[in-house]
């Protein structure tokens, strides 16, 4: 069976399409489009700019699809639409305009939705999982290959740009805004406040743009999934002294996230000094994989509800 998984994200907009296969899922094709929805949000509020965006770029995908001939789609959304006062507006005019049924899922399953996708890649025993979004954190603490404690923050890389970026980089003094504001965030997780984790597993697109960057910068194989948390550091500081060499090497290898890179680098950084963290391990499955695994393979079946044939 070929089925296909379409993430809402508040930076990115994610089309997966995956090979069913004996209870295991086989990637077949990504696609990413950089639709900034984050950026759309004023006072709680997206605009119809942005619902419009997201249209677009969903019928897009709806056109891609009909040429491959895959019939089934899942679609849901993150805190893209679920952190917005218009949620339910919105929706209905996402769903109005492109015939998808739309799953806007909570902060805590998200945050369950990872470490699921994760489990399925990664030998988990014990440690801290983390995925920053644009609009948002999720955290897991797990032992055992068993979820202890799951939560969702209202941080993310592209939503810390908006708020606290007047140009395209932080200023020493936007930087410190937005540190403080983490830990601020940080310290409402009262689950998570005494816990120590030497190891992190990473999840979504910041902590695999920083991958890329610690690959690059310190002369790594492509293959190498982990990073030494002293090295997000090292990679912070270099950043943040705005050199046209390292500049011109980011442009290079993360294009995309030249803007949002240094927030979602300190939110990582936030973590990694907040839990005691020793190294990252990446994972490249997360949220999408999670619920495939989820709505698919554990009810044997694409779930009528937020499913969709095109």
């Amino acid at each position: 069976m070929i089925c296909s998984i379409i993430d809402i994200g508040s930076n990115t907009i994610r089309l997966s399409v995956y090979q069913l296969q004996e209870g295991t899922i086989i990637p077949l094709l990504h696609k990413k489009t950089m639709a900034g929805l984050a950026s759309y949000i004023q006072d709680g509020w997206m605009s119809e700019e942005g619902i419009h965006t997201a249209i677009r770029v969903l019928n897009q995908y709806r056109s891609l699809l009909e040429h491959l001939s895959i019939q089934q789609v899942s679609v849901f959304a993150t805190a893209s639409l679920r952190e917005i006062s218009n949620t339910i507006q919105a929706v209905k005019m996402i769903q109005k305009e492109t015939g998808f049924l739309i799953d806007v899922i909570s902060g805590k399953r998200e945050a369950i939705l990872d470490f699921l996708g994760a489990t399925h890649i990664l030998d988990m025993k014990e440690g801290i999982l983390v995925d920053i979004g644009g609009g948002s954190t999720e955290l897991v603490s797990y032992q055992n290959a068993s979820i202890l404690q799951a939560s969702s923050m209202e941080v993310g890389s592209l939503g810390l740009f908006t708020q606290f970026v007047g140009k395209l980089f932080p200023t020493k003094k936007e930087q410190k805004k937005i540190r403080d504001y983490v830990k601020k965030q940080l310290d409402k997780q009262k689950d998570f406040r005494d816990s120590q984790f030497p190891a992190l597993c990473g999840v979504g697109g910041t902590i695999r743009a920083t991958l890329k960057l610690n690959n690059s910068f310190f002369q790594q194989p492509d293959e190498n999934k982990s990073i030494p948390a002293k090295n997000v550091k090292k990679l912070l500081k270099q950043l943040s002294q705005m050199e046209p060499e390292v500049l011109r090497k980011v442009l290079k290898v993360i294009p995309d996230r030249i803007h949002t890179i240094i927030p979602g680098m300190i939110v990582l950084q936030t973590m990694i000094k907040h839990f005691g963290c020793e190294e990252i391990q990446v994972s490249p499955y997360g949220v999408r994989e999670g619920y495939l695994y989820q709505k698919i393979l554990k009810e044997g079946r694409m779930d009528s509800s937020n499913t969709k044939s095109v």
